[in-house]
């Protein structure tokens, strides 16, 4: 039955999209992020639906969509350049095997965030791309809540949708993922037009967010954790009273403390005695691996390079080690992955692939920061939406950036949507500026309404 369930509702939305080709672009979205082709058990996993709606998407815009408004952004052309890059060393990878099995996925993720852009010509359109990833994280984020507030999760033990380490199925990716975009559904409780905002909205919103924050605690992922501290920083930039916000912060943090699972306490407590946790020991060590590798393969090993990795691994004696008499633990390992983006840029595409990948990520936060500054003080009811949703975009991509530091999701197609909303979001304002002459924001003061319309959101 639930094989059926799924065919029934992608050949529908498949079918509404030969009459609105921008509805392909959306369930490909869908289908990246929830992979329901890995949820059927035969009907849908026996198709290459992912294949099949991507070109559908691609042909669909090339063949009937609006390309007036179309602009190209100087972030696309770094994403092209990172695409080439990767192929070449792919071509010349230590582990060719290997290298293009990830590289069969990492080509379409990067010419999906290089061709999303080209589509987004609206405020609609743009919004509606974001509910759509929003609600197919939320997916994943809600099932991953409701065990977590039914049993407290565990460590690799909480099963999402999956039981598989796949895209954002994996505990510490979906754990980043999920604080990221809390900024973006608090702006759609203010700023949505597709649903406008309402109680209903509200409440709705609230509660993904309390489930995107409860599943740090039901992986015991420690990167959740510390994205959650890295958001509620940021919020400081965004509330009216600081000293309030932090207070109700510290409160509920305290009256939380209680309720949290005692494993979650203690695994939480390894941040701090990291020397004597094994994972971490081993994350330092092909760190150091990756460092040294990159000194003599400067140009990189190609994808899943760290399968040579040979490790001597030194960390503290902890409370549970028997006979160890509180000296130092050694141990050999081998072909562990990066878990940190930035070291798996450096070791699979070396210097100039990680500056490329730094170049693109600096080039998002900047011009997401000048479109805030921009359009903070505006008048114009027409224009009230954009800070903010500049503002929740940056802020998701600062997460996701201080989560990578613990993660290996360098080339996440999730967060590759997320740059190119912010390519589409930036496009979309310059045509708006062009259009208009671009005339000092404070020069017509408007009246802005308690609520945007439906109809206003086309423009």
């Amino acid at each position: 039955m639930r094989d059926i369930a799924f065919v029934a509702f992608l050949f529908a939305f498949i079918g509404v999209g030969f009459r609105k080709p921008f509805l392909f672009i959306l369930c490909f979205c869908y289908i990246d992020i929830v992979a329901p082709q890995r949820l059927s058990y035969f009907l849908i996993n026996s198709i290459p639906i992912s294949l099949i709606v991507f070109i559908l998407a691609i042909i669909g815009w090339l063949a009937f969509d609006d390309k007036r408004d179309t602009r190209w952004s100087g972030r696309q052309t770094l994403m092209l350049i990172l695409l080439f890059y990767c192929w070449m060393t792919t071509m010349g990878a230590d582990f060719p095997v290997e290298a293009l099995d990830k590289w069969g996925w990492v080509w379409k993720a990067l010419v999906w965030a290089i061709f999303l852009p080209l589509t987004l010509r609206t405020k609609l359109r743009i919004e509606s791309l974001l509910l759509f990833m929003l609600l197919s994280a939320a997916t994943i984020a809600i099932a991953g809540g409701i065990k977590t507030a039914a049993g407290g999760g565990g460590y690799g033990e909480l099963q999402l949708l999956l039981s598989e380490n796949y895209g954002l199925y994996e505990g510490s990716t979906m754990s980043t993922v999920a604080v990221s975009i809390i900024p973006a559904i608090l702006w759609f409780r203010r700023h949505g037009t597709v649903f406008p905002p309402d109680w209903r909205v509200s409440l709705f919103c609230f509660a993904l967010c309390f489930a995107c924050m409860l599943l740090p605690v039901g992986t015991q992922a420690r990167t959740g954790l510390v994205c959650l501290v890295v958001l509620a920083v940021l919020s400081l930039r965004a509330v009216r009273h600081r000293l309030l916000y932090v207070a109700g912060i510290g409160m509920l943090t305290l009256a939380a403390i209680p309720f949290l699972p005692q494993s979650y306490t203690e695994r939480m407590e390894t941040i701090q005695g990291y020397k004597a946790d094994s994972s971490a020991s081993t994350r330092v060590a092909v760190w150091k691996w990756t460092w040294d590798y990159a000194k003599d393969h400067p140009f990189g090993g190609g994808f899943n390079a760290f399968l040579q990795n040979q490790l001597r691994v030194e960390r503290q004696a902890g409370a549970n080690d028997e006979g160890a008499q509180g000296g130092p633990i050694v141990y050999e390992d081998k072909g562990r992955a990066y878990h940190s983006s930035y070291f798996e840029m450096l070791g699979e595409q070396g210097y100039p692939g990680l500056a490329l990948w730094l170049l693109l990520q600096a080039a998002g936060l900047v011009q997401m920061e000048r479109l805030r500054r921009r359009y903070l003080k505006t008048r114009r009811a027409e224009e009230q939406w954009i800070a903010p949703l500049a503002t929740a975009l940056q802020h998701g991509h600062i997460v996701y950036m201080v989560g990578s530091l613990f993660v290996g999701i360098a080339f996440q197609p999730f967060i590759y949507m997320m740059l190119a909303l912010e390519i589409g979001l930036s496009t979309y304002c310059r045509r708006r500026e062009r259009e208009a002459g671009w005339r000092p924001l404070m020069a017509r003061p408007a009246q802005v309404p308690a609520r945007q319309s439906f109809s206003n959101a086309r423009s």
